[in-house]
Order: structure tokens, then C-alpha cells, then sequence
């Protein structure tokens, strides 16, 4: 029901383009790869060949396996542990943990994110799951997709200004769009969570009569939804903040920019489930 490239498995690939990347410290494009936090200048390579910045630096070097069962794996990634020449790049030590376990038909996914430093750390987090479409069925096109999303966030080559307006067919992306019908790389707000605290998506397959379900919870405040040129994938992407977050946050504009003090932490969970 993933996507990936083939021969991703065996490296060479581009790691943002298959599978679940993780998006850590910060999701998606930073403007320029410049910013300015609490008086301090910094500045990024930019690597999205638009001259921006992307997906912060956990997606792109290697973690450390620290629990290994047959349907159970936990991996972290510590800045100052796994790659200190980090630190110049963002204003404090950062550390992410993700444990995965597979429970039948579904793979559940919490990431927990910590302060180990002694100064404040902004951060953002998003998953970037590669959703197959067919799901097994002859025709992709035909797959329907639902996105619990109300809003959009206005984009200045692919980067969010921080202007933000509602939907005037959100009632169509809730009840589901034809992937054939969809070409996006745009960012949605106004996330639609049910009673329970998670907000879902979904990916049926009217063909073979499969659906996956994503769920994910509060921590979460904004979807990316990406249909990639080859069109054999769509991604739903669950973000904490908006992209290009530390930036809109230094000109006063919300964007869900999380800043933890010293011993913070943050837990975000997203759920996977075929049926």
C-alpha cells in the first residue's frame, strides 16, 4: 500500500521521494534556507532546487535502531549524537524518537520529540507518506480520496505567505475527490477532527474494493497533499506547523511553530490501517 521507487531499498534514490520520510526539525520549505530566531541568523543549503530549503535533516541520515521485535522497531535520531555538524544549523541540540508496531492490518506510528539542550528549541514534524494508488485495482484515476480540511494557505513558489483562506468546496474534499480529478502540492489548515481527538483520511479503491485509512491526532494542524508526477502515488502529509514556519513566526504570523524550553517534549501519533 506504500509506494516506493524501485530500488530505493538498496540507496542511491532520492530519500524524500518514497516511502514514509519523516520531516523533522522542520517540514517542508524554509524561504531562501535563511532565518532569523531570537536574534540569531541562520542559514541552510538549499536543496529543493528552487532555492529553498526542505524537510529538515532527519529524512536524510541514518538512525540508530534502539528496540528491534518481530512486529516492533524503534529508531532515533539525536542531533549532537548522530550528527554534530547540525548544531551551526539550527538554534539547539534536537532529538526524535519513532516507534512503529505492526498490529494486523495496522501500523501504528508515535514520534516523540525532545529538548536535550539548554536553549530553546523551535521546532515542526510531519510524516510523508507515499499512498499507492491503484490499491490494487486496474485504474488509479478511479481511487477517491477524502481530506478532512477547510482551509488554504496562499503559496509564493511553493512557499506559505501565512495568508490563509477558507475552502468554498471543503464539503467536496470531505465527502472525496477522484485522484484522477486531483494535481496538488498545496498546504491545507482548518484540520476536521472527530470527538475523539483524530482527524482521518482515506484512499478507496472502488476496483478491488480496498481502502487505506489515516489517522492522526492534535498535534497535528496542517495537511500538504502532493500527487507526484509519475502519478502511481498520492501523499497526505500531517504537519505541526505550516512550512516555512520559523519564518512566519518571526513576522507575527501564526503558523503552529512549536518553541520547547529545555526538557520539553512533544508526542505526535498517525495510524495506518488497510482494509
Amino acid at each position: 500500500m506504500i509506494w516506493a521507487e524501485a530500488g530505493f531499498e538498496r540507496g542511491g534514490r532520492r530519500v524524500s521521494g518514497s516511502g514514509i520520510p519523516l520531516l523533522f526539525p522542520f517540514p517542508g520549505r524554509i524561504a531562501g534556507g535563511t532565518f532569523t530566531f531570537r536574534g540569531r541568523a541562520f542559514a541552510i543549503e538549499p536543496s529543493d532546487g528552487r532555492g529553498h530549503a526542505i524537510h529538515g535533516f532527519a529524512h536524510t541520515r541514518p538512525w540508530r535502531v534502539l528496540d528491534h521485535e518481530r512486529n516492533r522497531i524503534v529508531g532515533e535520531f539525536h542531533a549532537s549524537v548522530d550528527d554534530p555538524r547540525l548544531l551551526a544549523y539550527w538554534p539547539a541540540d534536537f532529538r526524535i524518537r519513532a516507534e512503529y508496531a505492526l498490529h494486523g492490518n495496522r501500523l501504528n506510528g508515535v514520534y516523540s520529540i525532545d529538548n536535550p539542550s539548554d536553549q530553546p528549541l523551535p521546532v515542526g514534524f510531519g510524516t510523508h507518506p507515499y499512498f499507492r494508488v491503484p490499491l490494487g485495482g486496474e485504474d488509479g484515476a478511479e481511487c477517491v480520496v477524502t481530506l478532512p480540511v477547510s482551509e488554504e494557505y496562499e503559496l509564493d513558489d511553493l512557499v506559505p505567505t501565512g495568508l490563509r483562506f477558507r475552502l468554498r468546496d471543503a464539503d467536496a474534499f470531505h465527502e472525496g475527490i477522484p485522484f484522477g480529478e486531483m494535481q496538488f502540492d498545496n498546504v491545507f489548515g482548518g484540520l476536521v477532527f472527530a470527538e475523539d481527538g483524530w482527524c482521518r483520511t482515506t484512499i478507496s479503491d472502488p476496483s478491488s474494493r480496498r481502502r487505506v485509512a489515516m489517522t492522526f491526532d492534535r498535534p497535528f494542524t496542517t495537511c500538504v497533499v502532493y500527487t507526484p508526477g509519475h502519478r502511481e502515488a498520492v501523499c497526505i502529509e500531517p504537519l505541526t506547523c505550516v512550512p516555512n514556519a520559523v519564518r512566519l513566526d518571526a513576522a507575527g504570523i501564526p503558523s503552529g511553530l512549536r518553541v520547547l524550553e529545555p526538557g520539553e517534549s512533544l508526542v505526535a501519533r498517525v495510524d495506518i490501517a488497510v482494509s
